[in-house]
């Protein structure tokens, strides 16, 4: 929400609402900016948040971008030299230029000047890797150095660093999975009825067309890896240059995708809040209060009121009405195992995930195939050391 344009796919909220209550850090940083970062979006909300306080307001974090969110709690990234201009005036970004080299060679270059980190890192996991390799080639120190330093400092913990904000909380609002997903569905509908698809047009006309004519269209940075845009791709390219019925059907594809990736990434973000909060005990895990959302109706009654109250009793430092969501979890589980699954010739981080995987249809496609060729291998040697059931002499006329 950050960049400018794409104001339906981002869901950014609407002017009328925004006359209610001062929002920030929407639209401004020019859409063919492919270099905004995390480091950047914090340096500047943080100013903010600064600000905000210094007028006795409260500031209120909306999700949104999980990663983005963290930088904000916790102490959690880390600086590295100023990005170096090129002659044209453009800023380049090692980080980006190492994304462009292959997993296999960048997760080697990370084996080798940090092994630490490389362990912990899937070798597919592109962009982490070269963040990592980023890191240590601006700064000359191991990245897992840097994080080991952090959760090491007085009120770190497994996240990272001490709180930014000590008396932060965090209002969870979670619904029934069949309601969030007819809501998500109902949501690309009102986003088409609004506009979205002259929206999409008018974006793919002015930043986008010239870049797939010149094949360096890039869906991994900046606003063009936004949910939606690139689900659309074949539809807009194509728009013109084939029959009404191709275009249509294109459409509904990308209609439909649209609605799959949406229901995804919710459900990875109700992942995050999980694993990342409720699983990861420690001194510097702000408290989760959970709102249940499911019906609408009973919004006054289920969310609004409880979460008044919540905030009231935090700014009078007394104990809130709510207890916070808690979740059983394991002392003792490696979240950064580093485990090769041979079979699957996969690699696999962490403990629970290798469980999962071991009990993943797949897996046990494989581990069922494989038993069945040592059975046969058995037979087949018991059979040859025997001499076989019907033994055959040299002069047979039969063929082996």
């Amino acid at each position: 929400q950050v960049y400018k344009g794409l104001d339906i796919i981002t869901n950014k909220v609407s002017p009328q609402e925004q006359r209610l209550c001062r929002h920030h850090m929407i639209s401004f940083v020019d859409p063919l900016v492919s270099n905004y970062t995390v480091v950047d979006f914090r340096d500047k909300a943080v100013a903010l948040i600064s600000y905000i306080f210094a007028r006795d307001k409260i500031p209120i974090v909306v999700g949104g971008t999980n990663y983005y969110i963290e930088s904000l709690l916790w102490k959690v990234l880390i600086n590295t030299k100023e990005k170096a201009s090129t002659a044209s005036g453009l800023v380049t970004d090692r980080k980006v230029e190492l994304e462009q080299l292959d997993g296999v060679e960048l997760h080697r270059r990370l084996s080798q000047v940090d092994p630490e980190m490389a362990a912990k890192l899937h070798p597919h996991d592109k962009r982490k890797v070269a963040r990592s390799l980023q890191v240590f080639e601006e700064t000359g120190i191991p990245h897992s150095e840097f994080l080991q330093q952090q959760q090491e400092e007085e009120g770190g913990g497994p996240l990272g660093g001490p709180l930014k904000y000590p008396h932060s909380c965090i209002l969870w609002l979670h619904a029934d999975q069949a309601a969030l997903d007819q809501r998500l569905e109902k949501r690309v509908d009102d986003m088409l009825a609004a506009g979205l698809l002259e929206e999409l047009r008018d974006f793919h006309r002015r930043y986008n067309r010239e870049k797939v004519a010149e094949n360096r269209q890039d869906y991994q940075h900046g606003i063009f890896q936004s949910i939606g845009f690139k689900e659309f791709h074949e539809y807009l390219v194509s728009e013109g240059n084939c029959s009404p019925e191709t275009s249509a059907l294109l459409l509904q594809k990308g209609i439909q995708a649209l609605k799959q990736v949406t229901k995804r990434y919710a459900r990875r973000q109700n992942k995050w809040v999980r694993n990342r909060f409720l699983r990861r005990p420690g001194p510097n895990v702000p408290p989760v209060y959970g709102l249940e959302v499911s019906d609408l109706l009973r919004w006054e009654e289920d969310v609004l009121k409880p979460a008044l109250e919540i905030v009231e009793s935090f700014i009078q430092g007394r104990e809130p009405p709510a207890e916070p969501v808690k979740m059983e979890y394991d002392v003792n589980e490696n979240k950064r195992s580093h485990r090769v699954c041979e079979l699957c010739d996969r690699v696999i981080i962490g403990d629970r995930e290798w469980a999962a995987h071991t009990r993943s249809k797949s897996h046990l496609h494989h581990l069922k195939k494989r038993r069945k060729l040592e059975a046969a291998s058995r037979v087949a040697k018991t059979e040859g050391d025997s001499g076989g059931p019907e033994s055959l002499g040299k002069d047979s006329s039969l063929p082996l």
